[in-house]
């Protein structure tokens, strides 16, 4: 929860860098019009911010650099500039979520399905969102809600009555993740899903955590949970982190499975030490995957904490988040899922605005494609190591939302 005083020394801070940056080349030709309700929407709008990302993710934080300065000539960092961003945002007529709205937004926790006719113990990962829930309010420092929107869309729920399905999101950030994003949805006994990402701050320069969790039938189950590397070789990010997950691995059996290539590369994109599983034993659920995600959600945070932050190596790192956003929502095939329930509209707007807020649509056909990134890690980034693939994909949550029903 952020005191009132919180909010006004962050908004004083904010008005201290405003004042002594180049103001006119991002803030204001928006401030000018703010009374102006359009005019808000072009400086916070999705397309401007999506521009300013990309031109950012180009540039380095070299002296010739087009990002902004401040007075001593130091260039302000990327994730600097989206928190201006996001509080300018919420001091201008954003909607705040305060932590308890986030937790009990359309009644959540859900304690029976949207289908009336199935017993209690129906939504099946609901013990790993109230963990999870829990866990962020004990453990993460100044842990606050984030909107679930984007300019013309609330993704918070989605429901078809007709079909008997609904999906409640929720978002996060807090001081060591700049963004945590919950999903849930439930269709009855056809389909339970659980699904989170773990953005880390951008001062760390390590991998995202992924999970997913989905339920067929009550027949079919699918698990992944891991550690997505921004970097192909481990020892390009700020700290290694397999030689940690190995011995929580070796612990559940059922979790060693490995996931087909039919979407992702998982050669290149998940670590070797991913859980992933295939069951139909459903007493796997609370006797190792439960457990196993639990550890892993844990050892995600200390790694964090065991890490030291770099600043200075923000803004690459959230090129290479972008990069992550934008593979995984090219091929994601959980849109065409997402749209024979809820819409192509509203599907194609999840994707792309909501689970891969970052993410760059493809150039329409007949345009020149994009050069792919290619080689190490972006200018600024600190090696570790030799250089880096390109970064990776949040894929576990995508992979597994669409390839799994096609195997059930």
């Amino acid at each position: 929860f952020v005191t009132k005083e919180e909010q006004q020394f962050e908004k004083m801070k904010v008005m201290q860098i405003l004042s002594i940056t180049v103001v006119a080349v991002v803030v204001l030709p928006a401030v000018t019009g703010f009374s102006n309700s359009a005019s808000r929407k072009a400086f916070v709008g999705r397309q401007q911010q999506k521009q300013q990302r990309q031109q950012l993710a180009s540039s380095t934080l070299s002296s010739s650099s087009t990002s902004l300065m401040d007075t001593e000539g130091d260039a302000i960092d990327f994730a600097s500039k989206q928190s201006i961003e996001a509080l300018l945002s919420s001091s201008f007529g954003g909607k705040k979520i305060t932590i308890d709205e986030a937790k009990t937004t359309n009644g959540m926790p859900w304690t029976h399905s949207i289908d009336e006719e199935l017993g209690d113990d129906a939504l099946l990962y609901m013990p790993f969102w109230t963990w999870q829930m829990d866990f962020m309010e004990k453990s993460l420092t100044n842990l606050r809600a984030q909107p679930c929107s984007s300019e013309d869309v609330d993704f918070t729920f989605n429901e078809n009555k007709d079909k008997k399905a609904r999906i409640v999101n929720a978002c996060f950030a807090s001081d060591e993740y700049r963004k945590i994003r919950m999903t849930y949805y439930d269709a009855g006994d056809k389909t339970q899903v659980f699904n989170s990402v773990w953005y880390p701050n951008p001062k760390y320069n390590l991998p995202i955590l992924g999970v997913d969790l989905l339920s067929f039938n009550r027949k079919k189950y699918l698990a992944i949970v891991d550690f997505q590397p921004l970097h192909q070789k481990e020892e390009n990010h700020a700290a290694t982190f397999e030689d940690k997950l190995k011995p929580i691995k070796e612990k559940y059996d059922s979790l060693k499975g490995q996931m087909s290539s039919k979407f992702y590369d998982e050669t290149q994109f998940f670590s070797k030490q991913m859980l992933f599983a295939r069951f139909e034993d459903e007493n796997v659920v609370d006797n190792e995957l439960l457990p196993a995600f639990q550890e892993y959600v844990g050892a995600h945070l200390n790694l964090l904490k065991e890490t030291t932050p770099e600043p200075s190596d923000a803004q690459a790192v959230m090129a290479r988040q972008q990069e992550y956003d934008t593979y995984s929502a090219e091929r994601d095939p959980a849109t065409a899922f997402f749209a024979a329930m809820f819409g192509n509209d509203w599907a194609d707007s999840f994707v792309y605005d909501f689970l891969f807020s970052m993410s760059e649509r493809k150039e329409k056909e007949g345009d020149a494609a994009a050069a792919p990134h290619m080689g190490g890690p972006p200018p600024g980034v600190r090696q570790h190591g030799n250089p880096g693939a390109p970064a990776a994909t949040q894929g576990a949550a995508a992979a597994a939302t669409a390839a799994a029903p096609q195997r059930a």
